[in-house]
């Protein structure tokens, strides 16, 4: 067999795995969008969830999910970008940094069920926090710490050393260079792994069960900015479900009359959030490297 057959044969491989992945993609997401699809609409969106009574929406989950989302990727981004940097421009090979890879790889395949006991024993009962959005702001950190300082460390990697050479060779230190060279170079693979792990937090529900609780009050938007107030939509400090929580929920505990409409059309909204990431990170990040690189 020569070196051209088995080219192609090679390439036919690659393209059927390609291929059946895609199929699997596109068949949850055509069953999900089919059977919850047709749930969407306003009301749906914004009215509370119903515990007894039929005709209840997901307002309220879908709120909680957004602020918890801003909530951890306030933890998540800086701690991320440094470690990142750190192990791109500053670690040498050394048992602390042969360490801190092994706690990164190590983090990154623990079952979100056990951070989730983790938050439970630390940010829930030890904090006196309780179940809380601010718990599980911190266990999402946790969770996603990993992949963002894998997203930063490749982005800082992809950076030309020429670039580098160039600004230290004008007068630049080395912090500098990273600060005004290489951040801005690696801009649009740091804002696609922010994304990217932005929409893990919408996926999440093993860990949050533990944390940020199955529950959540009847929210007073007239106490807004009063955080304080054990119902203002901003107080970090409250139990929050989110909107994945409210599936495993509805589908494991629900008695209302229409949980099945509500768990098809919670789960078509969650895949469409979800996808909405992952599409939004390759076309922002492709679109600042055309402006960055005049292409």
């Amino acid at each position: 067999m020569n070196s051209r057959v088995t080219d192609k044969i090679a390439t036919l491989v690659f393209w059927a795995g390609a291929s059946v992945v895609i199929i699997i993609l596109g068949t949850i997401i055509v069953y999900l969008l089919y059977h919850g699809g047709k749930y969407i609409n306003w009301d749906f969106l914004t009215k509370p969830a119903q515990v007894i009574h039929a005709g209840g929406g997901i307002g309220p989950q879908i709120f909680n999910s957004f602020y918890l989302l801003v909530l951890s990727m306030v933890f998540t981004i800086p701690i991320g970008i440094l470690g990142g940097v750190y192990l791109a421009e500053y670690a040498r090979k050394s048992k602390l940094t042969e360490a801190i890879r092994m706690s990164i790889e190590t983090l990154s395949s623990l079952p979100s069920i056990v951070l989730g006991l983790f938050g439970l024993l630390v940010f829930v009962n030890m904090t006196g926090w309780g179940y809380s959005l601010i718990a599980g702001a911190l266990v999402l950190t946790v969770l996603n710490l990993p992949l963002m300082v894998r997203f930063t460390e490749e982005a800082i990697r992809g950076v030309p050393g020429s670039m580098c050479e160039a600004s230290l060779a004008l007068g630049a230190n080395r912090w500098q260079t990273i600060l005004r060279v290489v951040l801005p170079s690696a801009l649009p693979g740091l804002i696609s792994g922010a994304i990217i792990t932005s929409g893990r937090v919408f996926e999440e529900a093993a860990a949050l069960l533990f944390t940020s609780g199955m529950s959540s009050p009847a929210l007073d938007f007239s106490q807004w900015w009063n955080v304080s107030h054990p119902a203002s939509p901003l107080n970090p400090l409250r139990p929050a479900e989110t909107l994945a929580v409210h599936i495993w929920k509805i589908n494991t505990e629900g008695l209302i009359p229409d949980l099945r409409r509500v768990a098809d059309g919670s789960a078509a909204v969650l895949i469409l959030v979800v996808l909405s990431f992952n599409l939004g990170a390759r076309w922002l990040g492709s679109k600042i490297q055309r402006k960055m690189t005049a292409t």
